[in-house]
């Protein structure tokens, strides 16, 4: 039987499914967390082997191509892919989920190039809009393998 100090303490809500993410408050910040470390390795990525390319052709007496949009924008998805494939396979994932992760920062690119050879946007814009579309694309990629990235 229940006494009256029972029934009137309130239930704690820790293990209370999001809405959202299906998860708990816990899982909630892994899910952010894991998202962080992959925007973070994009761009350590992006920094370290784009500065490693342009070394490089600067060694073989080779400028970047400025003037071409589609290899800058190309290389830019390659060399963030290749910093977030080292992180998520550090951190155990699949090659499925690890390449499906990667298509994230190509997508982008590909629904963009018409836009630029249409002159509708700039080799420029392109970077920008490619960037702002591959971080809300890597969420999506997580939200449809939520247990995976602890949400």
């Amino acid at each position: 039987m229940r006494t009256t100090t029972e029934i009137q303490r309130p239930v704690a809500q820790t293990g209370r499914p999001n809405a959202i993410h299906g998860g708990t408050r816990h899982g909630r910040w892994n899910f952010l967390r894991h998202y962080l470390e992959m925007v973070v390795a994009m761009f350590v990525g992006m920094a370290v082997l784009g500065a490693a390319v342009r070394g490089i052709l600067a060694l073989a007496g080779l400028e970047y191509p400025a003037q071409y949009a589609e290899l800058i924008s190309l290389e830019m998805a390659l060399t963030m892919s290749i910093g977030m494939v080292v992180w998520m396979r550090h951190r155990g994932h699949s090659w499925v989920s690890t390449l499906e992760m990667a298509g994230a920062m190509f997508v982008p690119a590909i629904v963009l190039f018409p836009l630029l050879w249409l002159g509708l946007l700039s080799g420029e814009s392109l970077l920008v809009v490619e960037h702002m579309a591959m971080l809300p694309l890597m969420y999506l990629v997580m939200l449809r393998r939520r247990s995976e990235y602890g949400g």
